[in-house]
């Protein structure tokens, strides 16, 4: 059997260069929906009610759990490699909160700065934040996807 020539192997390394490479490469994902804030400018509080604000702005991914009075529009951006599980990099929520006639009284707009809840923009008619609560326990799973839970342990 011969020996490869000096080309050969140059281009056999070169592949292998290339699918190391492309094997190491960051893929970036992201999952779920909330409105630019140019869209939400447009939202008046006191005067905007649920089906202004479905039309404008889509139905939310998330309600009010024991009521209909929040609606919770939520975006997660995700970072992964090829063999390891994916790692939440940032997520961001729009909290839109209602009274008892179905009447926008607050937009807010979450985000994470250094692993902490901070309110981007606040538009309210009063002091209480409902939903609070709700949105501790949505930011407080931040970073703690794992595979295995949701594809089984091998």
């Amino acid at each position: 059997m011969r020996d490869f020539p000096g080309f050969m192997w140059r281009g056999v390394f070169a592949s292998l260069v290339v699918v190391l490479a492309v094997g190491c490469a960051r893929l970036e994902d992201g999952h779920g929906y909330v409105p630019e804030p140019s869209t939400l400018a447009g939202v008046v509080v006191g005067r905007d009610t649920k089906e202004t604000i479905a039309f404008t702005l889509g139905q939310p991914g998330t309600r009010g759990i024991v009521d209909d009075l929040g609606w919770y529009y939520v975006r997660s951006d995700y970072e992964r490699f090829l063999w390891r599980a994916p790692v939440e990099v940032d997520r961001q929520v729009v909290a839109i909160s209602f009274d008892e006639a179905g009447v926008v009284q607050n937009v807010e707009r979450f985000g994470l700065e250094g692993g902490r809840v901070v309110a981007l923009t606040r538009r309210v008619t009063d002091a209480n934040t409902q939903g609070v609560s709700f949105l501790r326990q949505l930011f407080g799973n931040f970073g703690n996807f794992d595979a295995a839970s949701v594809f089984g342990e091998n």
